[in-house]
């Protein structure tokens, strides 16, 4: 539980971030509906599927780029 939150909040903040809670949920029900049509033949609607998969690479793509912008401490 501990490593989930450290993952999910940034440095020195003390509750968890929303982009990185949302990207996280998103590629839990990516990684579910690919395991499900993988294994047990379920079909997952192609533009759902895209849907989720924009918004993973979305919310990844956001939260990378906080790294590289400076923050002004004023």
């Amino acid at each position: 539980m501990n490593f989930l939150t450290k993952m999910l909040s940034g440095e020195g903040e003390t509750n968890p971030s929303s982009k990185r809670m949302i990207t996280f949920l998103a590629f839990l029900l990516l990684a579910t509906g690919f395991i499900a049509e993988m294994f047990f033949e379920k079909r997952v609607n192609p533009q759902t599927f895209d849907t989720m998969m924009y918004i993973v690479l979305g919310g990844l793509g956001f939260t990378a780029s906080e790294k590289f912008v400076s923050k002004d401490k004023k």
